[in-house]
């Protein structure tokens, strides 16, 4: 009977989760020695150490904390287009180690699958996805919108959008606040004494650029100023996304004081065709960037910029992936989970690539 006793109560026990003080209770110890025991800390005897491992066992609480262990380990996949990894230092290049950073540290693995344009156009479904290679998949920049569709209805495990909103307002995503940084840029060039500013970027090519252009043109309508078509400058290719030099970058006949670039690859880009052009920057031309995380420079660059650093718009790369794998982890152990869209905030980081043209220009 007291065996029989014994096992009701142990079944009991495991019915609901197991507690160290349930361990502690069998043995007539705390939960704190409970604790050091089974962690191999220093303050428990070898014996008692073996008596605590014992009964943690047959309560199954060795058992659980092994499952556990093993479902906070998973495979996440990252499925990017091949147009943002073209630059030999673009941001989704960065933005992809601190997301292989911040999953290795919790224990995971991350796989990249790149689809080229071929692949976009066809419709052709991630292989990562197709052979089930991964638990969780995270989706990186924007798609054509035919393709993100087919993303979005068949991907039949936990997802979420980075550095791009969800096709749905019930979609997870972790954003920049790309619209309020390129306002509070354009502000800035106003502030600086600006009035003639122009803007970078190929209009309809990404979301980003989109929302940053749609900050740019609320600055100019608040202080009582036209969009002029010649100061909008193309950086790429719609169709294809790449930036180009050769074709795009066309100058205006009429020059603004000021140029506001959608990402810091098109400033230094910019500033390397103003120099061609015979203009310095800032002494001629203001020029500011956006996302704040390129680091090689080339010494005809830097020389055009008469040695003054990049004024631009930063972005939280490691924040963005730190709170990506944190919700992508919280989607795989709960499938109910779910943040909507999350908005990161950035700041302003002034160097010496904007010259100060006079009294600011306020709002109207």
């Amino acid at each position: 009977m007291a065996v029989c006793g014994w096992n009701e109560k142990r079944g009991a026990i495991m019915a609901k989760a197991v507690r160290l003080s349930d361990i502690g209770e069998r043995l007539d110890v705390s939960a704190v020695t409970v604790s050091k025991a089974l962690s191999g800390q220093k303050g428990v005897s070898e014996e008692m150490r073996q008596k605590i491992i014992q009964v943690a066992d047959e309560l199954g609480y060795l058992k659980k904390a092994k499952e556990e262990d093993r479902r906070r380990s998973y495979n996440i996949g990252v499925v990017v287009a091949e147009r943002y990894l073209q630059e030999g230092e673009s941001f989704y290049w960065k933005l992809y180690q601190e997301l292989s950073q911040r999953a290795i540290a919790r224990d995971c693995l991350m796989i990249l699958e790149v689809v080229n344009h071929d692949a976009e156009i066809r419709g052709e479904f991630p292989k990562i996805l197709l052979e089930k290679k991964v638990d969780g998949v995270i989706i990186v920049g924007a798609f054509k919108s035919a393709y993100s569709k087919l993303l979005a209805e068949n991907i039949q495990i936990p997802f979420l959008y980075l550095d791009t909103p969800g096709t749905t307002d019930s979609c997870d995503s972790v954003v920049s606040n790309n619209m309020m940084g390129g306002y509070r840029m354009t502000n800035y060039l106003f502030d600086m004494g600006h009035s003639k500013i122009g803007f970078v970027g190929t209009r309809l090519a990404t979301t980003s650029i989109d929302e940053r252009f749609l900050g740019y043109v609320r600055s100019l309508m608040e202080h009582g100023m036209k969009v002029r078509e010649d100061w909008i400058i193309d950086d790429r290719d719609r169709e294809y996304g790449r930036v180009d030099i050769k074709e795009k970058f066309i100058l205006p006949e009429e020059m603004p004081t000021a140029f506001f670039c959608n990402c810091d690859i098109s400033a230094y880009l910019l500033v390397r065709k103003l120099g061609e052009a015979g203009y310095k920057v800032p002494s001629d031309i203001s020029v500011a960037g956006f996302d704040n995380y390129v680091n090689r420079i080339d010494s005809y660059v830097l020389e055009t910029l008469e040695d003054a650093g990049l004024t631009t718009y930063e972005i939280n790369m490691k924040e963005m992936a730190k709170r990506t794998i944190h919700i992508m982890l919280h989607k795989l152990d709960n499938a109910n989970y779910t943040t909507g869209m999350f908005v990161l905030p950035g700041r302003l980081i002034e160097r010496g690539s904007v010259k100060r043209k006079g009294k600011g220009i306020q709002f109207i």
